[in-house]
């Protein structure tokens, strides 16, 4: 599996759960990440959906299995039926590597702060979709435009197919992925 990259502070869970090539290790979660990737490789893979529950994703990315991007110092995410939310804490300074701004909108993205992002997230077809709906820094809502503004100066230089609203194709013949309560439930075909 190829590393999708990572959004603004949400996509962190596409690239972790869709794009990490693992032998099979130890726990479930590696386990079921190494049968996605054997699986699409078949000619004609089982559709018997693998779902990861939030428990094992949260343990997963807080493992050292996993690299976060610069400045993201961690995440804990939650999922409810096609949202999930991601609480992280963030320096921003090292997530801008040195880029300044000119606009003085974009000074709040300095320092360290709690950040949650709220998305709907779905997979069909083949194609994953994440729609950002809202995004808080230290519990004050971010407007969108002062946040489209930060992903397209911060974000996208780094990872051009990310954005507030990103579509991704799916690796290893995922066709869809369902979010649901406290899970993550993914269907090869």
């Amino acid at each position: 599996m190829k590393l999708l990259g990572s959004s603004f502070l949400f996509a962190i869970l596409a690239s972790v759960l869709l794009a990490q090539s693992l032998p099979p290790g130890s726990s479930g979660f590696e386990q079921k990440l190494h049968r996605l990737e054997v699986n699409g490789a078949t000619r004609a893979p089982d559709q018997t959906p693998t779902e990861f529950s939030e428990q094992e994703i949260n343990e997963y990315v807080g493992s050292d299995q996993v690299q976060l991007p610069e400045g993201v110092q961690s995440v804990k995410f939650q999922a409810q039926p096609e949202i999930i939310t991601a609480n992280t804490r963030v320096d921003f300074d090292k997530l801008r590597a040195g880029k300044m701004s000119a606009n003085p909108l974009l000074s709040m993205f300095s320092g360290v702060h709690d950040v949650v992002v709220t998305a709907h997230a779905h997979g069909v077809g083949r194609k994953g979709y994440v729609n950002v709906d809202t995004v808080t820094l230290d519990d004050v809502e971010i407007p969108r435009f002062v946040l489209e503004a930060f992903v397209e100066k911060y974000v996208q230089p780094k990872y051009p197919q990310v954005g507030i609203d990103s579509v991704f194709a799916l690796p290893d013949r995922i066709d869809t992925a369902k979010v649901g309560l406290h899970k993550l439930t993914l269907t090869q075909k």
